[in-house]
């Protein structure tokens, strides 16, 4: 058995064979707040830097096909883009962004939400450079940062 990654006890996983990031959060909101905090730009734009700032921009289409750009004050001239391909409010949404399926799932858990992130990658290699490039780092501490964002607010 490998052994546990440093991310793993923080809601971390890399799924060698499916070329896949797995994030795990416990929510003490219920999926529908969730979701919502995933699809408001206003929302989204409070949480989604790994740095804690807030983005510059948050542009969110959210219908199949529509798109999302989020800029951070770190990296004002690299826009994170993407498409959505599925939107299940309140348990799924599913889209494309740096060559990588991004799938978040919620669910009902304790009068709150079980979440789970996947960034699912084309290749091996695919995975191995998103680790390089700090992709698990930033997405866990994104996730932490929807945690605090959704507790703040509750």
């Amino acid at each position: 058995m490998p052994p546990a990654h440093p991310f793993a006890s923080a809601g971390f996983e890399i799924d060698e064979a499916a070329h896949t990031l797995r994030f795990t959060r416990r929510i003490a909101a219920p999926p529908e707040r969730v979701f919502e905090a995933w699809t408001r730009p206003e929302e989204v734009a409070c949480w989604w830097d790994a740095a804690g700032e807030r983005l510059l921009r948050c542009e969110i289409d959210l219908r199949v096909g529509g798109g999302f750009i989020f800029v951070t004050r770190g990296h004002p001239d690299m826009a994170f883009a993407g498409t959505y391909h599925e939107i299940g409010p309140p348990s799924r949404l599913v889209f494309d962004a740096m060559g990588a399926e991004g799938r978040v799932l919620l669910e009902p858990a304790g009068g709150g939400t079980a979440m789970i992130v996947e960034i699912a990658c084309a290749s091996e290699e695919h995975l191995r450079q998103f680790v390089a490039m700090g992709v698990a780092a930033g997405t866990s501490q994104t996730m932490d940062n929807l945690v605090a964002h959704l507790a703040a607010a509750a």
